[in-house]
């Protein structure tokens, strides 16, 4: 699919189809020339009211210019359009294009206000490239793809075009890094194990010149990762530790760390978990791909910063030898841990990881995991939970969720709830009970990241979807993207 930014008119568009944003009934003048040649059909067409008036409605329809009819899709905006607005206008766009049959669309952005040329390319750009996405590996007898391939953006400044392309760029980035997620996430747990999964992070470093690493079950076992090891032992396959490392800022500069949980697919072990639905347990490694995702992000924009991913993947299967609720393991951080169900295995891989983080010594650490069933029933599948342990952070990620509309909603991380994590044969349990069940989740994490500026987003209600419209998100690469942009961006400024 090519995108382009043209400096021209309306009524100059070269294209299959025309997408027209207009607000209210009202005819731009920018479109005078293009309602002429049309014999004044959109004119009439906005006079009738035939498009309704509610921001987000449609109308497609054809124009008779010369001896080729022109296919247009008009679309309700409201006269200033904010940037939540301009997301569900790049939604609605999307949709329109990617599900019709024109083969090459033209945008017209001079009917939109409120936001810039950059933020419109990058949202309706970001929305084209997922609406797009296929899941097409294991289907003999694939979804027709979509006929879209040429979307050109259509400008009336001179100075919109560098800012319509720095959006572009951007979308694109975000837009293939989403769908690079997605893709790993929907792959069924008997592809995407955690060898595979250590092998297209390789692939993805090779690609784009970033530094990887993968320490197998015996490295494990020298650093002393008896936490994450005790998840990984009823499984055939071999548990991984990938780590990437982007350096695209200072030498000097300290990294920001990403850390994603990898299980691969969770059977809850001993503590088995229902068997409806179970086969979504699948996507249990979605902060691992959403760290992948956002480094293919960052990696295709060149983003000024040093950056560095962990990845903990393993499978959680029951076995004779897999861990048994009640038993007692050893962390990393020397910290041990009363396992009072298997079940609540992410904690055991992400504590060992976090623990591990320290050694790139980084600014920031934000861990990402499809953590707690409990975060589902606070949040719903809306927003993802975030805690921190440093404020400013916490402000940072919810204002780069706000940004990217990739929702995020602050948890309390408060020392009260500790409690619940004690235990009578160890230093902590690693559940602490149904209640606050996503909080003490991110608490048991807490114990493990004292040393350094460290968030948790619980992406569970996030990371995918059930029932019809089943499949992985790709959350929160949008939203770790922003984040990093922003800070990359402070960085420049100092």
């Amino acid at each position: 699919m090519e995108f382009s930014i043209n400096l021209t008119s309306p009524e100059k568009a070269q294209a299959d189809c025309l997408v027209l944003p207009i607000a209210g009934k009202k005819l731009p003048t920018a479109l005078a020339k293009l309602d002429e040649a049309g014999q004044g059909w959109i004119s009439a067409l906005l006079a009738s009211g035939e498009l309704a008036e509610k921001s987000g409605s449609t109308l497609a329809t054809h124009l008779p210019i010369g001896n080729k009819p022109q296919k247009i899709v008009l679309v309700q905006v409201d006269k200033d359009v904010n940037a939540a607005a301009s997301r569900k206008l790049a939604d609605t766009i999307a949709k329109v294009l990617v599900g019709g049959k024109s083969i090459s669309a033209a945008v017209w952005l001079g009917g939109i206000r409120g936001v810039d040329a950059g933020a419109l390319t990058h949202a309706i750009t970001q929305s084209i490239v997922a609406e797009s996405y296929r899941f097409t590996a294991f289907k003999s007898e694939p979804d027709p793809a979509p006929l879209l391939a040429q979307i050109a953006y259509i400008v009336a400044k001179k100075s919109d075009v560098d800012t319509a392309e720095a959006g572009l760029a951007r979308g694109l980035a975000v837009g293939h890094g989403v769908n690079f997620a997605r893709e790993l996430g929907n792959l069924p747990g008997n592809a995407c194990t955690p060898t595979y999964l250590a092998d297209e992070a390789v692939k993805l470093a090779r690609h784009y010149g970033i530094k990887a690493d993968v320490l197998e079950a015996a490295d494990m076992e020298k650093l002393g990762m008896g936490s994450l090891l005790s998840v990984a032992k009823g499984s055939v396959q071999p548990p991984k530790l990938i780590t990437l490392e982007y350096r695209g800022g200072a030498k000097s500069a300290k990294p920001i760390a990403l850390v994603g949980k990898g299980i691969t697919f969770d059977s809850g072990g001993i503590s088995l978990k229902p068997g409806e639905g179970m086969d979504e347990m699948k996507y249990d490694m979605g902060g691992a791909a959403a760290v992948l995702g956002t480094f293919r992000a960052l990696a295709e924009l060149g983003l000024p910063i040093n950056v560095v991913g962990v990845i903990p993947t393993c499978e959680n299967m029951p076995a004779g030898n897999a861990s048994k609720p009640g038993d007692v393991v050893k962390s990393m951080s020397g910290q041990t841990i009363e396992i009072l169900n298997t079940d609540a295995e992410g904690r055991l891989i992400l504590c060992d990881a976090l623990t591990y983080t320290a050694k790139f010594e980084p600014e920031v650490v934000i861990d990402l995991a499809t953590l707690t069933g409990a975060c589902i029933i606070a949040l719903g599948h809306v927003a993802s939970g975030l805690y921190a342990n440093n404020d400013a952070l916490a402000d940072e990620l919810l204002a780069a969720a706000d940004e990217s509309g990739d929702k995020a909603w602050r948890m309390p991380l408060w020392d009260d709830y500790q409690e619940q994590l004690k235990s009578n044969f160890a230093d902590v349990a690693n559940i602490g009970g149904r209640p606050a069940g996503s909080v003490t989740a991110a608490c048991f994490l807490a114990r493990f990241t004292k040393d350094y500026t460290w968030a948790h987003l619980d992406i569970a209600g996030t990371a995918w979807k059930s029932g019809a419209a089943k499949g992985a998100t790709g959350r929160p690469v949008p939203l770790l993207v922003e984040y990093l942009a922003q800070r990359a961006a402070k960085k420049a400024k100092k």
